[in-house]
């Protein structure tokens, strides 16, 4: 999954870029450049965020099957 987290930044990155020229037609090489860097920064502490997300709901459902299991034996 490295490539695709990789495209997912680039992605971010360009939306951010995309977003301030709206803002502001004007912006600078600077405005866009840090626009840019923010956008790929925030793009992948969002992937880690709902790969944190999925791992949580994989463990609840583990732990869930597991009482399940417990609570049938007894």
């Amino acid at each position: 999954m490295g490539l695709l987290d990789e495209v997912g930044k680039i992605a971010g990155a360009v939306a951010a870029v995309e977003a301030a020229e709206k803002v502001d037609p004007g912006a600078g090489l600077l405005t866009k450049g840090v626009a840019a860097i923010a956008g790929f920064e925030g793009a992948g502490k969002l992937e880690e965020v709902v790969e944190n997300k999925e791992e949580e709901k994989k463990e609840e459902a583990n732990d869930a099957q597991a009482a399940d299991d417990t609570s049938s034996q007894t």
